[in-house]
């Protein structure tokens, strides 16, 4: 474990000498157990897992120029670990921060306070390509506009978990958290019995009450959809596995048609009625009448329907605009201004590039930052500072000085890293973030853990499964009740 940062897994006795460390207590039966493996199990285990993958079809999609690729997924048999006490209090970080985020949304869809008063200047949301327009005036049920929200937080060195940014669009991922426990379940049972792991398998129950409290009509058993873009989306496994766990109808638009008002499915037996569609097509596709008129991905008609309050849709069109990397750079003070808190989870520092002496500062220090594009995701179009050429630095001073509303920096950060299987039997660090999903519908709720992404390349902090990384199962375990 020579090098492994994890403030979960050592805890290093001599700064010198990392060896010298000894497992912290939520690793150490794990450690034990691991360490006492015979020669080639833990090879063995590795075949194991992949053999499981491959039999429960887990896969994921790479966009690429030659076309679209299906992967297995990429799975690290070693897994994390979190104490309890210290997941408590990153949850209810987790908590404030998209309570205070849904009452951002739609007050900016109503009256606006938040610029009025001078939190957020009002050329910043103007400047977002995730404002809808079209969605002012609209009112939700419960005010809440992202029902569903992936959060990517990191540890430093230090261990102190940071927030690196906030998925509330159409965020991803939540069906691998659930399979990589289920892997590790059948690859490592014994720890299952040794170790107080928390369960996480409420997850999908969790997200189908939420969904049934969107609904606008009082029913025991409303009609609850879920709308995918089809086979070819790099996601439709997750889709697929979410509609099955959940006992819901996996639809494509064409499945949907708009009639008096209300959202009807095409079935055997007739018109069924929808009451919630839980959504995974971005907002320019969901309604040719209003977005895209070339989008053959979503239901002509839609957003008249929700508009009515007809139909609920989770995640609400509109609830981007706060998926913007540059309203990140706000949240604290979002947080501060809707709450009357301190932000429980820290932002990680930002620089906005729009901001003419921050520009400065960043342009002079490209070698050094972490640059991002706002409004991107999967790892796509950033430059990361200490592994990028000149050129490649040059090229981004040239887009931010041309659109520098659009991007943020930020320090490159000392990621904690834990023990990944890199070979037969070979263990080294790798670099990892931890994707909790947060849902918030009547009731707010937190997944116990998240996904957790590796960079699966030696020194890399890119941990995008699209960018080469691979993932890990996550535990909290319980040191209270040990």
């Amino acid at each position: 474990y020579i090098g492994c940062s994890d403030k979960c897994y050592i805890r290093t006795e001599c700064p010198q000498n990392p060896a010298k460390g000894t497992a912290r207590d939520a690793a150490a039966k794990l450690v034990h157990h691991i360490s006492g493996m015979g020669q080639g199990e833990l090879d063995k285990r590795r075949q194991m897992a992949e053999a499981t993958i491959k039999e429960m079809g887990i896969s994921f999609t790479v966009y690429t120029e030659e076309g679209n690729i299906d992967r297995a997924w990429p799975f690290d048999i070693i897994p994390r670990t979190i104490p309890s006490d210290e997941w408590k209090c990153a949850e209810e970080g987790l908590k404030q921060r998209l309570r205070a985020l849904n009452m951002f949304i739609d007050d900016l869809y109503h009256e606006q306070k938040v610029i009025r008063d001078g939190i957020i200047p009002e050329h910043v949301i103007k400047g977002s390509r995730n404002f809808l327009p079209e969605c002012v005036g609209i009112s939700p049920v419960h005010g809440v506009w992202a029902h569903i929200c992936g959060t990517d937080i990191v540890r430093d060195g230090e261990g102190r978990f940071f927030v690196l940014e906030d998925n509330l669009r159409v965020p991803s991922g939540v069906s691998y958290m659930l399979e990589n426990r289920a892997i590790t379940k059948r690859i490592l049972p014994e720890m299952f019995e040794k170790e107080n792991i928390l369960p996480l398998d409420d997850y999908c129950d969790q997200l189908f009450d939420m969904l049934v409290s969107l609904s606008p009509r009082d029913l025991e058993e409303p009609e609850i959809v879920v709308l995918t873009p089809g086979i070819f989306n790099s996601a439709y496994f997750e889709h697929a596995f979410l509609a099955q766990q959940m006992g819901a109808e996996l639809v494509e638009g064409s499945d949907l048609f708009v009639e008096d008002d209300c959202v009807y499915m095409k079935t055997i037996k007739g018109p069924e009625r929808v009451d919630v569609i839980y959504r995974r097509i971005d907002d320019a596709f969901i309604d040719p009448e209003v977005f895209r008129e070339d989008s053959t991905l979503g239901v002509p008609g839609l957003m008249r329907v929700w508009k009515k309050g007809n139909v609920a849709l989770a995640n609400a069109p509109g609830a981007g605009v706060a998926d913007d990397k540059v309203i990140y750079a706000y949240v604290p003070a979002i947080i501060e201004y809707y709450l009357g808190e301190k932000a429980i989870l820290s932002n990680v520092e930002t620089f906005l590039c729009e901001d003419p002496q921050q520009q400065e500062y960043v342009l002079n220090n490209l070698d050094k930052l972490v640059v991002k594009p706002a409004n991107e995701s999967g790892g796509y179009g950033m430059l990361v500072g200490p592994h990028s050429t000149k050129k490649e630095q040059e090229k981004f001073a040239e887009l931010i000085k041309a659109n520098p509303r659009n991007y943020i920096a930020q320090p490159t950060l000392n990621l904690s890293t834990a023990p990944t299987l890199i070979g037969p039997e070979k263990l080294e660090p790798r670099h990892l973030d931890l994707r909790p999903f947060i849902l918030q519908g009547k009731e707010s709720y937190v997944t116990t853990g998240g996904l957790t992404r590796v960079a699966m390349n030696k020194g890399s902090l890119v941990v995008n499964s699209s960018q080469g990384g691979g993932s890990k199962d996550t535990w909290i375990v319980d040191m209270e009740n040990e």
